[in-house]
């Protein structure tokens, strides 16, 4: 396989060699966020008991993702040539789980992950891996991979920080997630925090009703959460400008939602009764009608929490 190397600058308060790993070369950067001082909240065990253990680093936090577009991968051939090459390079893995035994989609709700399209997670087809140096009970330093494929692509994201002060230990217990460490924007976490998202990536024609063909990542991302979660009920609501008379709005709104919640049917496999579709037309706005940018704003489709 054609590799290429990912450089990471050494973040040590010491020098030291950087890392390079070794992505396939057909990995492309899709995301890169650097921050510090930070402090980066790094998985040290599995979803358990509505709460995950981590280990606190301070220090600079170097963030990035890359895709590949590639068929019939599985994140586990992702994972262990980066895997060896962390314990090549002096790390000890202190956590290395796949899917269901990290804790589905609870685990991948409490960690830090670039938002999408950047970076997509699978709920059922990702590996994740946690890892120190120079030893788990001195870290100096912590790097975790997150790895998830897809039909037809595959994700992998690095996350590495440092340096930990001396008293910055893996928690002796667990400890809960709180919402600021979890994804930014993801459908799932606004859902479940706020019980309310806009499916943003939408597409209609102008003043048709029907969905327009083609994959938009937030019904996937929706479809992954209902099949996480297979209690859950709720409602997509169609939503438009003040453009034209109320009725023909509601009607407009309403259709379309039916054809979202049509489109779930479809092409994701979710039963119908636990998905129900209304229209407001323009009664409900998040911005204001007086402009264009807010007109747009306006017109949407939103899923709403009913119950679970």
């Amino acid at each position: 396989m054609i590799l290429r190397a990912l450089v990471l600058g050494c973040v040590l308060a010491t020098p030291a060699a950087a890392l390079d790993l070794l992505l396939p070369a057909a990995a492309r950067l899709t995301a890169e966020r650097n921050t510090g001082p930070d402090r980066y909240s790094a998985p040290a065990g599995v979803f358990r008991n509505g709460q995950v253990v981590t280990l606190e680093v301070e220090g600079q936090v170097r963030r990035a993702a890359w895709r590949l577009s590639q068929q019939g991968l599985t994140p586990l051939q992702l994972i262990r040539p980066l895997r060896r090459q962390l314990v090549d390079a002096g790390f000890e893995i202190l956590l290395d789980c796949a899917a269901e035994s990290c804790g589905g989609f609870d685990f991948r709700f409490a960690t830090e992950t670039l938002p999408g399209p950047n970076m997509y997670v699978n709920i059922r087809a990702y590996h994740f891996i946690t890892a120190v140096r120079p030893s788990v009970t001195a870290p100096q330093e912590v790097l975790t991979i997150l790895a998830s494929t897809a039909a037809n692509s595959a994700f992998i994201q690095v996350i590495q920080a440092g340096e930990v002060t001396e008293n910055q230990v893996v928690t002796e217990a667990p400890v809960p997630i709180s919402p600021a460490t979890q994804v930014e924007g993801g459908i799932g976490t606004r859902l479940i925090q706020q019980g309310h998202a806009v499916l943003r990536d939408l597409e209609f024609e102008t003043g048709a009703s029907e969905l327009s063909d083609g994959s938009y990542e937030s019904l996937r991302s929706l479809a992954e959460v209902l099949e996480a979660r297979p209690d859950l009920r709720i409602a997509l609501v169609g939503h438009t400008d003040t453009v034209g008379a109320l009725e023909g709005n509601i009607t407009l709104s309403r259709r379309r939602a039916q054809s979202v919640r049509q489109r779930m049917i479809d092409s994701y496999g979710i039963d119908g009764t636990r998905m129900e579709a209304d229209g407001m037309g323009y009664l409900a706005p998040i911005a204001s009608n007086l402009e264009a940018a807010g007109r747009e704003e306006n017109r949407r489709v939103e899923v709403v929490v009913l119950a679970e």
